[in-house]
């Protein structure tokens, strides 16, 4: 028996991945609604409870107004903002642990991580439950994605013949330290400060390589690469989709520049150590609309039908 999926918010970029990942599979009955009746609350409404899963791709606010019109027995996936720091979600990025593992398969309501998030908490949420990074330790992140992660306008931006010069370079933005991706890092790595957070966007599609990098003499004792990528390893044993690199990228990187497109087009996230005994840079690698949005979000409601997390995936 199929599953009715409906996807609210199918025309924006998570939304069309998400079907354009789906759509192939033979046990997934897609729902969609009449393109005039996209913002109907009551269409909207009548489609969301007839399906066994909705993915909300949309706004927050639009999203919240679909998660109200949401009975009890549809699964909603939320890929926006609006729901990642709310208690009564579900955070869903199954191998930060068994139990947030246990709670997507038992959940009504997963909020699906934001990308620059689940490259900061894949590398930060290990070290804070080990003890290695006290809950004040002052973090910093820099990251670097491809254009894909803004939407469309910045789609359509980035692919005109007409761009700016200022377009073919790297940008940073969030100046202000106002990033919406800021309050789940803290919440979920259990930080009392807000890190300060570094987003670059730059010239290519889809990819992302988020840095956290770590100063021993501010830590509890003097950890080396070694033990940080041990710890990290020991954390994510066994996991399909999150894989931790050889300690310096070693194969990885034959000549010694870790890119952000690499794993484009895929579900994985490469965790990477590098550094010496007095300064320590960690490195998430990911496709921000793989397993920083759409990926994920499949992968969540695998585990949340009782499937192979792989299922479509791979």
């Amino acid at each position: 028996m199929s599953t009715k999926v409906f996807i609210d918010g199918s025309a924006g970029t998570t939304g069309l991945q998400i079907f354009e990942r789906i759509s192939k599979r033979g046990d997934i009955e897609l729902l969609t609604i009449d393109e005039d009746k996209r913002k109907d609350a009551e269409a909207r409404r009548e489609m969301i409870n007839s399906s066994d899963v909705t993915f909300l791709c949309l706004p927050d606010a639009a999203a919240i107004e679909a998660a109200s019109l949401a009975g009890d027995k549809v699964r909603i996936i939320d890929a926006s903002t609006a729901h990642r720091t709310n208690p009564a979600w579900d955070y869903g990025f199954p191998e930060l642990s068994a139990e947030h593992r246990a709670n997507i398969a038992k959940s009504k309501r997963v909020a699906n991580p934001g990308c620059y998030a689940s490259g900061f908490i894949s590398l930060v949420y290990p070290l804070v439950k080990a003890g290695v990074l006290p809950e004040d330790y002052p973090l910093t992140a820099h990251a670097v994605s491809g254009y894909s992660g803004g939407g469309k306008k910045m789609i359509a931006q980035l692919e005109s013949e007409e761009k700016s010069k200022e377009m073919y370079s790297p940008r940073q933005y969030a100046l202000a330290q106002s990033h919406k991706h800021l309050p789940e890092m803290q919440k979920v790595c259990g930080l009392k400060h807000k890190p300060m957070f570094n987003p670059i966007v730059d010239d290519y599609y889809a990819g992302m390589v988020v840095s956290v990098p770590l100063v021993t003499r501010a830590l509890a004792k003097n950890y080396t690469p070694a033990d940080i990528h041990e710890i990290l390893s020991a954390h994510y044993e066994g996991q399909r989709f999150v894989k931790v690199m050889e300690l310096g990228g070693g194969e990885t990187l034959p000549d010694g520049f870790l890119a952000a497109n690499t794993l484009a087009g895929t579900n994985d996230m490469q965790l990477f150590v590098f550094g010496n005994d007095e300064q320590i840079l960690l490195c998430s690698r990911l496709d921000n609309l793989g397993k920083g949005a759409s990926g994920a979000a499949i992968q969540n409601m695998n585990i949340m039908l009782g499937l192979d997390e792989t299922t479509g995936l791979v």
